[in-house]
């Protein structure tokens, strides 16, 4: 895999992904697009969000949203990397059940999701979720 990264302007930069899609990042507390730490984070719900809909919909269930709520805390001092994140997974679907989207969210945090599997060599991740049956 690989990508490339160039200066825009001031702290702002683009990001390119080998396929060819591109994202803006900003140095800047994020004043014109995320910050690379913000999307770290979000890369991690997103990995995690694939795993999860797609494991529940593989069982057959009829899972109609699905939403990951991040949270984290990082190191106050210089390097500032997350020391805990926390995924939590708000489902909504139609009798779903809570042994199928804790099998879900379990798999992917110990099998699938290479994202949220190597920040855990350095980081605190812990995942939860609640279901909404409509």
């Amino acid at each position: 895999m690989e990508a490339r990264v160039k200066w825009v302007e001031g702290l702002s930069f683009l990001g390119e992904s080998a396929s060819g899609h591109q994202i803006m990042m900003d140095g800047n507390a994020g004043d014109k697009a995320p910050s690379p730490m913000e999307m770290v984070l979000m890369a991690a719900g997103g990995c995690s969000a694939i795993d999860v809909v797609s494991i529940i919909q593989k069982g057959r269930q009829d899972i109609l949203d699905c939403e990951v709520k991040l949270t984290s805390q990082r190191r106050e001092e210089a390097p500032c990397y997350f020391t805990d994140i926390n995924l939590h997974f708000i489902v909504t679907g139609r009798e779903l059940t809570d042994k199928v989207v804790e099998r879900a969210v379990q798999l992917s945090a110990e099998k699938y999701c290479s994202v949220a599997i190597m920040l855990e060599k350095t980081v605190n991740v812990t995942h939860s979720f609640e279901i909404k049956n409509v």
